[in-house]
């Protein structure tokens, strides 16, 4: 497959690159993206919820009432969790949601992925560009030069650049990652996804498993 590679002014460069039909032309697996979405989400669970049962509360153990002929149910604790102030039944506890996905699963998915935006048309080739200082100005430019300023977009880099960081860091719609981090969470959660040139070889070095 090939695309048009494109520079930073949204023109065309007149040089194509070639798309290995190994990593954005598989037949998709949907189970694997959702196995991988669900491991990536559930890894930022927190897990820190709790609440306190009956156990934790602090209070008086004192016999409420006699046990046998009030009429209605026997009582032996203000922290029952019958009571208005007791403990909770089976509440959350701290846990870890972590689990663990094999790393050919994990592949497949970021493929499956790539396959589905590759169909979408929705991968810009961008030529490699980068700031010498910080400038969100500048980054808002390159999204209005692309017509990607009204989409969620990733930009992929070959490697970490600092000042792209900075430049797209206050800007609601735009991500920027690297190859190496990619994830299917991040590709089909963007509606373009803007790979620079020299990333092309590390996605396909990467992910050819």
């Amino acid at each position: 497959m090939e695309v048009k590679v494109i520079n930073k002014s949204g023109e065309e460069t007149g040089r194509t690159v070639t798309l290995d039909e190994q990593i954005f032309g598989i037949e998709p697996n949907d189970h694997a993206i959702y196995l991988d979405v669900k491991q990536i989400l559930a890894n930022k669970r927190q897990g820190t919820h709790s609440s306190k049962e009956r156990a934790d509360i602090s209070g008086s153990t004192r016999k409420l009432k006699k046990q046998k002929g009030t009429g209605t149910a026997r009582a032996g604790s203000v922290k029952s969790p019958v009571f208005r102030g007791g403990g909770r039944v089976f509440g959350p506890r701290p846990r870890s949601y972590d689990f663990k996905l094999n790393k050919k699963v994990k592949a497949l998915a970021r493929k499956s992925a790539l396959t589905y935006k590759a169909l979408e048309e929705s991968i810009l080739v961008v030529e490699d560009f980068s700031f010498e200082t910080p400038k969100t100005r500048e980054m808002v430019q390159i999204s209005n030069n692309l017509k990607i300023n009204d989409n969620k977009s990733l930009f992929v880099l070959a490697e970490e650049n600092k000042n792209i960081y900075l430049s797209s860091r206050n800007l609601e719609r735009i991500s920027v990652t690297t190859a190496s981090e990619l994830n299917t969470y991040q590709i089909l959660n963007a509606k373009k996804v803007i790979v620079l040139e020299s990333s092309i070889s590390k996605i396909e070095e990467l992910f050819k498993i």
